[in-house]
Parts: structure tokens; sequence; C-alpha cells
């Protein structure tokens, strides 16, 4: 027979959607791994940090009668704006050709064909910015350089291990907290801990839209703000009289 109880929802400041379920289970003759009364639980914990690196994508975008001609304007742009990239501190390693495209224009009529009007070549690099105090001017100096492209940013770490660590302690201890609240709650204490999954872990911020520069002599500001770091975990206790 199997008791089963279901919490209708316990907020709390460091979990949230929890699912519970203490069960006694009858173990049958051929065996299973315990006969006991046990608390399926999941929790999270989170820790805030300061980003210290930042992905861009930017480029340039060229239209002309003919397709040669908007690919060359095209390349000799974005060999100004690969070189102030360089000038600004971004080596080669963190500059990635993330596009490169060349399509034809139309202009469309009501009962006419199509008609040719150009072509419009596109060159986009994605970087990686490793000082975040370089961004703004990189940015800048790209668009004084002829970058007219800039799709969007996001935040990241360079090494998320000590952040995931400490989300890792926070939801180690939601986790046990809660357990010992059911079992209390339910006339049990815990007695051990049979099991334990970890999901989630560290993701790069989301890309945000960023304004290009409207003249080269106004500052692009960014901000960095903080990341959160964030580890979910499931655990299964075995609770006693």
């Amino acid at each position: 027979m199997k008791t089963v109880l279901r919490a209708a929802g316990f907020p709390c400041a460091l979990f949230a959607s929890t699912a519970v379920v203490a069960r006694a289970q009858s173990a049958p003759d051929t065996g299973r791994m315990f006969d006991a009364t046990t608390l399926s639980l999941s929790a999270y914990g989170e820790t805030k940090v300061v980003p210290d690196e930042a992905t861009i994508t930017l480029g340039v975008q060229t239209t002309a009668a003919v397709a040669a001609q908007a690919m060359a304007e095209n390349a000799a742009q974005m060999t100004a704006v690969t070189t102030a990239l360089h000038r600004a501190g971004v080596p080669d390693k963190d500059i990635q050709t993330s596009n490169l495209s060349l399509n034809a224009q139309y202009v469309y009529a009501a009962n006419e064909p199509a008609k040719l009007t150009g072509y419009q070549a596109s060159n986009d690099v994605t970087i990686v910015v490793e000082d975040l105090s370089r961004l703004g001017p990189a940015v800048d100096a790209v668009t004084a350089a002829g970058a007219n492209q800039i799709n969007g940013i996001s935040f990241g770490l360079k090494d998320s291990s000590a952040a995931e660590d400490q989300a890792r302690l926070a939801a180690a201890k939601a986790l046990r907290a809660k357990a010992e609240l059911y079992a209390g709650a339910t006339g049990y204490r815990v007695s051990r801990l049979v099991s334990l999954a970890e999901g989630g872990g560290y993701e790069p911020g989301p890309v945000q839209p960023l304004l290009m520069a409207r003249a080269a002599v106004a500052k692009t500001p960014v901000a960095a703000g903080e990341l959160t770091v964030r580890i979910d975990v499931n655990g299964l206790y075995e609770l006693a009289k």
C-alpha cells in the first residue's frame, strides 16, 4: 500500500517548483534496494557574479549596382574594421567570421516582374572582449572605421567553476533544509541521503541589443551588471521514526 503526500506550494528564498513524495515501500521477496519511507525533493541554489568577458557581433553591410563592387566595398570596410579591433586590443583569436553573404536586391510592383536594383553584401564577425573596460572604446572604434551593423551583446565568465561551486553549496543546504522541514512536519526524521542528482549550471547571459554610436565623438556606455549562476539538485532521502 502506498501513501502519497503532495505539497501544494511552499515558497522559500532559495528554492521553487517542489515535488514532494513520501511513500512506504514494501519490498517483495525478490528484493528492492530498501524497504523504507522516502522523501523525494528538488531545490536550487544561486549565486550572483560580475561577468569578466563579453561577446558581441558586428559587421559591415554594403550595396552596389554590381555584385563584385558590393563585395569589394564590403571587403575594404571590413578590413578597416578588423584593423580598428586590433588597435582596440582584440587579438585575432577572438575575432571569428559569423556571416558572409551576397544577395540580389529587387523592387516589386503590381502586375510587373521583379526588377533587379543591385546587390547587398554582408560580413559579420563575432568578437570576444576579455577586458570589459575596452568594450565601449572597441565599439566606438569599429563604428568610426565603417561598421554599420551591431546585432547584440552577451556577457559571460572565463571560468565559471567557482561560481558554480557556491551555487552547489546553496542548493545542497536548501535541499537538506527542505528534507528536515518535511520530515518533522510528517512525524519523521531524516535518516540518510539515498541519491543526489544535479542539473542546470552556468549559462552565458542572454544576447542584449546594443545601439550603435550615432557619432564617432559620442562614447558608447556599456554596463555589464551581474550574472546569475544557478544549480538545480534532486535528492532522495530515507526517513525514519
